[in-house]
């Protein structure tokens, strides 16, 4: 008679640990600076209604007949000059940010890199998430301060993403890090080492513009923000409010570094079109500065956490040499995050937060 082997069962599968996936997302930067590359950055990133926020009809015209064709190749030129051996920096800064931030957060977590417009996309970074089974995602905008072109649109196109899923899991998002102490703390460490080697007359911190259409439509109460006074204290009815959330920084700034009223301002830039955006402008308060005797200007710039066009070209070469040909002599801007162990604290502390 034959002995039936008794059957082995085979050991159950182990529950790989749950972890939470945390999406850092950054505005975006082409594919290459070629005017190819830079159109098609500029017409996804321009097409999106919370960035100009007219009509669909009207924006496609604009975008793809009017911006997209005669600025890409003047763009690419600029471009062209930013770029580096690694390319974007806006890029690779967000990629060593990525590794550090993962190192950091340790094995609980996955640190996924995106860009709200282009490359590596954010459709990309939340499918890997929701096929690894991620028991929490938590979306970081790169924005210091709330804006709806910004955070609000980095909201919007998680939203859209997930709501397509038949499981959601939890998400959180965080909102904004203006004030948060080590966001102030890194960019008046930075300005004290310029400070050690010169002394500066005056102080600008110089913000991404805005249309003030988008102020106004975003003042939940209708009467709250008049472009003055409004914003010279955060309380419960501008809280959300992206000029208010600048002067803050601001004041803070100004706090942390002792300086004297008088020797300070802020300012907004990169404007686009004929509407009005916030003010002052940052061009035309360079020109005033020069005219009042200014010579020596230490430039902040606290709306971006990687330096990029707008930093490193807009105000680090081009401002530099309007106040030089205005009669200033030392224009010197003070660095963003960028790739900084301080950047990578304040981060684990959002997430921990969220």
């Amino acid at each position: 008679m034959q002995v039936q082997e008794p059957q082995v069962l085979s050991e159950k599968p182990v529950a790989t640990k749950l972890k939470t996936g945390v999406l850092i997302v950054n505005l975006g930067t082409p594919d290459s600076p070629n005017t190819p590359d830079v159109r098609k950055y500029l017409r996804e990133f321009l097409m999106d209604g919370r960035v100009i926020d007219i009509p669909y009809a009207f924006r496609w015209m604009l975008v793809n007949l009017i911006i997209a064709p005669f600025r890409a190749p003047k763009s690419a030129k600029v471009y062209k000059e930013l770029w580096t051996e690694r390319g974007s920096p806006l890029k690779f800064y967000g990629e060593d940010i990525e590794k550090m931030l993962q190192a950091q957060l340790g094995e609980d977590y996955d640190v996924k890199l995106a860009m709200r417009y282009q490359s590596p996309s954010m459709d990309a970074g939340l499918e890997f998430f929701k096929k690894s089974g991620y028991k929490k995602i938590i979306v970081v905008p790169f924005f210091p301060q709330y804006a709806s072109a910004s955070t609000g649109s980095v909201y919007e196109k998680t939203m859209r993403i997930v709501k397509e899923w038949q499981i959601i899991p939890e998400i959180s998002f965080v909102n904004t890090f203006y004030d948060h102490p080590k966001f102030i703390e890194y960019f008046a460490t930075a300005a004290r080492n310029y400070m050690a080697k010169q002394d500066y007359d005056y102080f600008m911190f110089s913000y991404h513009g805005l249309p003030q259409r988008q102020i106004t439509k975003g003042d939940c109460t209708g009467n709250t923000c008049k472009f003055g006074s409004c914003c010279d204290t955060i309380h419960s009815m501008n809280q959300h409010c992206y000029r208010a959330q600048c002067h803050e920084t601001t004041r803070l700034l100004v706090k942390e570094l002792g300086l004297k009223e008088g020797t300070y301002t802020t300012t907004f830039q990169s404007r686009l079109g004929s509407d009005p955006w916030v003010q002052p402008y940052t061009d035309v308060v360079i020109k005033e500065l020069a005219a009042q005797g200014k010579k020596k200007i230490l430039v902040f710039s606290p709306a971006f956490v990687a330096d990029c066009l707008e930093t490193t070209i807009e105000i680090g070469e081009e401002y530099r040499e309007m106040f030089e040909e205005f009669g200033g002599q030392h224009w010197q801007l003070v660095e963003s995050l960028n790739n900084s162990p301080m950047w990578v604290d304040l981060l684990e502390d959002l997430v921990k937060k969220a």
